[in-house]
Formats: C-alpha cells, structure tokens, sequence
C-alpha cells in the first residue's frame, strides 16, 4: 500500500513540482558543500593571482595604414587603385587577405628585422638569452607577434605587434609597416618600368605596322586609278550617274510607250469612216481636227439632202458626194501623215533608248566593280585606323607610365605611426582572477554534486521509501551515555558538563534516560510497531541489518526496553551465535543460553533471566557453536521461538548481519516481523539492497526499516527535518556525569 501510494505521488508530479525539486536539490547540494567550494574557489584565486605575477607581461604596438583606390594607373589612364580592379565583395576580400599575407611575408618581415637589427638583439630571440640561430628564425619569431586586422567597413587596417618590451614593440611595428610601404611602392615602380619597356617595344612594332598599312593603301588606289579622294566619295559619284542614267532610260522608255500608243490608236482609223479619231490626237493636231471638221460637216449637208427627198442622182447630191469624198480623202491622208511621223518617232526613240540602257549597263558594272574594291579598301583602310588608334594609345599610355615612375605614386599610406605601448594587454589580473573564481566556483559545484551523487548510503526516512520500498518505522538519533544528541556541532551545543552523574550502558540509555531524545525516538518506534496491526500484534520481532556495525543489539535493546516500560513482558535473544554482546549488557557472562537449550542442556526457564528493567528477561547466546546455522535451522530452536512466545508478551531476537552470514535469513521464516536497520550516512544503498534481497528470497515478513545513528547537525536534516526532529522537545535533563558513547 505504501508503494503504491508513493507511486501515485511520483505519477501526479507536475513539471513544476520536477523543475522546483531539482533547484531544490542543487540549493541543498550548495547549502551542504558551501565550504568545499569556497576552498576550491579561493585555491583558484589564489592560483589565478600568483600565476598572473608569475606572467611576462606583454605589450602591444598598433599602426594603422590605409589602401588607397584613388592612386595613379599607368596602365589604364585612371585614377583607381589595386582595389579598382574588384567590383565585386569577393575580389575585394581576396586583394586584403594577399595584402595581410604579404605583410606577414618572409620578404618583408626580413626587411624589417635588417633594419632593426634584431640579429644581435640578446633578449629578442624568446628569453633565453640567446639570439636566433638564422634568419628564417628571426622572421618566423616576427610572425608570431604580429596580427593584420582589418577595419570594418572602410579601407584601413591594424597593424598590430605584441612584445614584452613597450618600446622594441612600437619599433618593429613601424619597422614592418614601413617596409611593407617600401616595399609596395618598390613594385609599383617595377611594374612601371617593365610597363615602359613593353610599351616602347609595341610602339616601335605598331609604327612599321603603320606605315606599311598606308603604303598598301596607296598602292591599291594605284592599281585601282581610284581617285585621290577616298572611296566612299567615288562610290557617291557613280551613284549619282546612276541615277541620271536610270531616269533618262525610264523618260525614254516612257516616251516609247506614248509613241506606240498613238500610233496604234491612228491604225485602228477606218477607210470609209475616217471621223472615229482619238480625242488626244484631235486636241493635239488642229489641222486634223479641222479636217475632221470639214468632213463631218459634207456628211451631215449630203445627208440633209437626202432628207430633202433628193436623190443621189441628183445634182446637189452629187456635188455634197463629191466634197464628201474630198474631205475624206484630205483626212485619210493626214491621218497616214501622222502615222508616218509617228514610225519615224518611234525608231529614233528605240535608238536612243538602246544607247541609254548601254551607259546604264555600263555604269552599274563600274560601281559592282567599285563595291568589290570597296570591300579590300575598307579592309586595309581599318587595318591602318586600329593601328593608328593602338599607336596613339599606347603612346599616351608610356607618356602617363614615364610620369608615374617619375611620381612614384602608391596606392598604400601611413595613417597613424606605432606608440610606445604605456598598458600591456597579457596578462589581465581581474579577467583571469574573475575566470579563476568562475571555473572554481564550476568545478566546486561539479566536485560537491559528484560527491553527492557517489554517496549511495541511505540518509533521510525519504530514502527509505523511495529507494528501498520499505515503510519507515522510525529512527534513533546519534547519542551519548545519557541519552543526549551525538557528536555534532548541535550536540555540543546543548550538552553541558553535570557532575555526579553514574556511567551507564549506550544500549541500556533508554532504561537510564528514559526523558531523553533517544527514549522519546524509541517510544515512538514502539508506537509504530505496535499499531501496524493492532488486531494481531506481532509478537515476535527479528532486528537485523545487512552488514555490521549497524546498531543491531542497540536497537534491538531499546525496543526491547521501551516495550517492557509499556507494561508488556518482553524477552530479548541473542541469536547473534557468531559475535554475542548481550551477555555483557545484561552481566551474564558464562550463563547458558541458546545454543544450551538447544543441545538440550538447559530449559527456558534456565536460560531466561529477568533484567535490571521491569518486564524485561533476556536469553543470551550461550557457547559459541561451530555451526550456528545448522543449529539455527534446527527444530529445537523453531519450538524454542513458539515457546517463548507463548510465555511472553513480546520476543525481541538480536541476529547477525543478512549479507555476511545466512543465520538471520533463517531465523527470518520463523517469527512475526523483521525491522530492518540502517546506519544513516553509512551502509551504501548496494549492500541495504542486498541484504533486503536475501530475505525477500525466503519471504520474510518485513514490518519496515529504522534509522540508526542519525546526526541531526547534518544538512540534510537541518535543511527538511530541523535540527532536532522533534525529539529534543521536553526533554529532562538528569545530573548525571557524561559518559562516552559506545555505538556498536
């Protein structure tokens, strides 16, 4: 029942309830072990000053220079430094992370050690005295004390030296930004130099290449009897007579045209009835529209004649016959004169058109031809542009490289020189010491929960229900002969020196003291044992426990005691056949006891004595056997136990250790209950374990577990359970003298 209630309580835990026992847990571990980690801490402290003492003290030199882009580009004719050439981030990053490579390069850090002379410097080689043996030494020792470091989000960067010495630090800082300077500008004039003499060698290649492109222009315009002029202004003339020549022939063509469609509008004209001309003819030619005239008007008198009812005989008719005839016959040949002009017209037009088309033909073969010509002209003639373009360019460009040598331009600066360093930056008294307390302060808390952690031994009654699933019985506080709390600070504090006082025996202290916080702890394991069944009380009870020197024969006596001070006759049996004690407590020394009743040399009522308390009898163990368990598992000694207790109220039996020896498993099957003892903060949780499981393995009836020994001046009790618990309540002093504690 009382598993499953705490099963119940560690299932309805709430994240909170976890969250708030763990702190809980971490402030008691702190509050326990506050001392260990203030040892651990100041060690630390101290450690931290004394080695910050013991430290070189270092100093650091920081110049800054700056890349400029605005500096000269021979090559390019603009202002634009190496860092023109990066658009992009990436490009930008690359040229500073090979700048700073190259100020931390052999070359340059060489330099500035000849410079400095730092070869024959004693103290500059690390502190041993001696210099470095060679010069690769020199500048690997310079490369470790110097940091590039550049400024966010401008051009500028640090240059920065460490070195025991402030001022040797600020002059190898100027010593190494110096000869990085030098050395850049250096460059920049060799690669000016190199520049001029490429560039002299192109213009000389460009000239002859100049100068031969000219002459084969020249030549072709020969071969060609190209005019002087350029191309394109030939090219314009014979597009100009082109175009003449197209629009004669298109007017003669045009005019051609007119002349047949005259001529086949006169041939359509009909013998016997000339009037039917064009009217173009007619508006053109009067004479023929005269004619015309004339005849049409001899046709209409003849025909008004004929109206008249004249006939063709007639003389009138006759004569209008005859004017009609002359009229026709004057316009028929008109109209064949016209159409013989018009013949002659036509053969003189395709004359001319024939020799139109021959110069249209023959200029247009002129310009096909000119086209082609064209074509190698522009070739030679852009040939000779790019080169006269490269020529001049690179004739600028050795004018500007020439004048930048002579400048001695640099696209890198000094901003701020180095100063002699006045605060060295290693080592950081405060920072180490306040980095000493933290990691103090972390490895004590780490040190004192480890050692919480290892400690497995059963220490408060939450102990014993949680980790051994055992009902808590009670337990006896850590006391002297008198009865008063142990050898804690608190027990110091409420002892007080009392004379006169009789010694007495520690398992006899409840007997002696009964007022005592011990009598008040033991009346109340009484109490508990008794109403676990009040129906049928047990009246045989084991005490035992899994190793030795647990208080087994102390407990064991007290309950013994404390029942026989309620009124119940109570024996006590040292069942211990191994190791006895209860003869000297009881002053039997060399009485029979167990073993005698069990080989049958004594009866009960021999071996059961009564004792200096009322109620209360005793049975020792007798000789000691050399077979305790075979003797144990005896039925003599299973009808010694029935027997007892049958005659007494309440048979308390002392039996050694559960894990060293089998006899209290034994002695377990045969009587009513078990009470489990454990010496607080001592018997590790593996051994309580064990011995547990040794009598689960034969079923024995465990009524709970007791704490013995307990010292309420430690922290667990004095954190959760008050000093005290409880039992220091009431308690009456007796004058009696102290006597020294005698714990088994």
């Amino acid at each position: 029942m009382a598993s499953q209630r705490r099963d119940q309580r560690r299932d309805g835990k709430t994240v909170a309830e976890e969250v708030s026992g763990g702190l809980s847990t971490f402030a008691k571990v702190l509050h326990k072990s506050w001392l260990l980690i203030l040892v651990i801490v100041a060690t630390f402290g101290s450690v931290s000053i004394v080695g910050t003492r013991m430290l070189t003290k270092v100093y650091l030199a920081t110049a800054m220079i700056e890349y400029d882009p605005g500096a000269i580009r021979p090559l390019n004719g603009q202002t634009g430094g190496d860092l023109a050439l990066a658009p992009s981030y990436w490009d930008n990053r690359e040229y500073y992370e090979t700048q700073f490579w190259i100020i931390r390069s052999e070359r340059v850090l060489g330099r500035a050690a000849r410079d400095l002379g730092l070869a024959a410097e004693k103290r500059f080689a690390g502190g041993d005295g001696r210099p470095p043996a060679s010069h690769e030494e020199i500048t690997a020792a310079l490369r470790e004390r110097i940091t590039v470091e550049p400024v966010k989000g401008s051009r500028l960067v640090l240059l920065k030296v460490e070195d025991s010495d402030p001022a040797r630090a600020r002059r190898i800082c100027n010593a190494v930004k110096d000869a990085y300077i030098e050395q850049n500008l250096e460059n920049k004039v060799n690669e000016t130099q190199d520049a001029i003499l490429w560039l002299n060698g192109q213009l000389d290649t460009l000239a002859h290449e100049l100068s031969r492109n000219e002459r084969e222009i020249h030549e072709f315009k020969q071969k060609h009897e190209l005019p002087s002029t350029s191309i394109n202004e030939a090219s314009n003339m014979l597009r100009l007579e082109l175009e003449h020549f197209d629009t004669a022939l298109s007017h003669t063509l045009t005019r051609k045209q007119e002349i047949r469609a005259r001529f086949t509008e006169l041939s359509k004209v009909k013998d016997d009835d000339p009037a039917d001309l064009p009217s173009s003819e007619l508006l053109a030619n009067t004479s023929l529209s005269a004619l015309r005239s004339r005849y049409q008007q001899a046709v209409e008198d003849r025909e008004t004649l004929r109206n008249e009812g004249k006939g063709d005989n007639h003389p009138a008719v006759r004569v209008a016959d005859g004017k009609v005839a002359v009229t026709r016959a004057a316009l028929l040949r008109e109209v064949k004169n016209l159409k013989g002009a018009l013949s002659h017209d036509l053969a003189i037009i395709e004359h001319q058109e024939a020799g139109e088309a021959n110069l249209y033909e023959g200029a247009r073969k002129r310009a096909i031809d000119l086209n082609l010509q064209d074509v190698d002209f522009r070739r030679l003639d852009r040939a000779r542009e790019q080169n006269e373009k490269l020529y001049s360019l690179l004739l600028v460009r050795m004018k500007e490289a020439d004048l930048a040598r002579m400048m001695r331009a640099n696209n890198v600066r000094q901003v701020d020189p180095a100063l002699e360093p006045q605060i060295p930056i290693r080592p950081h008294p405060v920072v180490n010491f306040l980095i000493a307390l933290g990691a103090g302060l972390l490895i004590g808390v780490l040190v004192a929960w480890t050692r919480v952690q290892l400690d497995s031994s059963i220490k408060v009654p939450d102990d014993v229900e949680e980790k051994l699933g055992l009902t808590f019985i009670g337990l006896l506080p850590e006391h002297d002969a008198r009865g008063e709390l142990g050898a804690g600070a608190y027990a110091r504090k409420l002892q007080r020196p009392r004379r006169g006082m009789s010694a007495a025996t520690p398992e006899l202290v409840v007997h002696e003291h009964p007022l005592s916080p011990v009598g008040e702890a033991v009346r109340s394991v009484r109490t508990n044992l008794m109403f676990m069944n009040p129906d049928r009380p047990h009246r045989t009870l084991l005490v035992t426990s899994a190793v030795p020197a647990e208080g087994k024969t102390t407990v064991a006596c007290s309950i013994a005691v404390s029942m026989a001070q309620g009124g119940l006759r109570t024996v006590i049996i040292d069942c211990d056949l191994r190791r006895p004690r209860l003869h000297r407590i009881f002053d039997r020394v060399g009485d029979p006891g167990v073993t005698s009743l069990i080989v049958g040399e004594a009866t009960l009522d021999d071996v059961a004595k009564p004792t200096q308390v009322d109620n209360l009898y005793c049975i020792p163990a007798g000789p000691v056997p050399p077979n305790p368990a075979d003797m144990l598992h005896s039925e003599r000694f299973r009808q010694f136990l029935a027997d007892a207790s049958e005659r007494f109220d309440r048979v308390i039996i002392d039996s050694p250790p559960v894990v060293a020896v089998t006899d209290a498993a034994i002695i377990a099957t045969l009587v009513d209950s078990c009470l489990f003892v454990i010496r607080a903060f001592k018997t590790p949780l593996a051994l309580t374990r064990r011995g547990l499981r040794a009598l689960h393995d034969v079923d024995a009836p465990i009524a709970g577990a007791l704490l013995n020994a307990v010292d309420f001046t430690r922290f667990e009790y004095s954190y959760n359970y008050g000093q005290t618990y409880g039992y220091a309540y009431g308690s009456r002093r007796e004058e009696e003298p102290p006597q020294a504690a005698a714990a088994e």
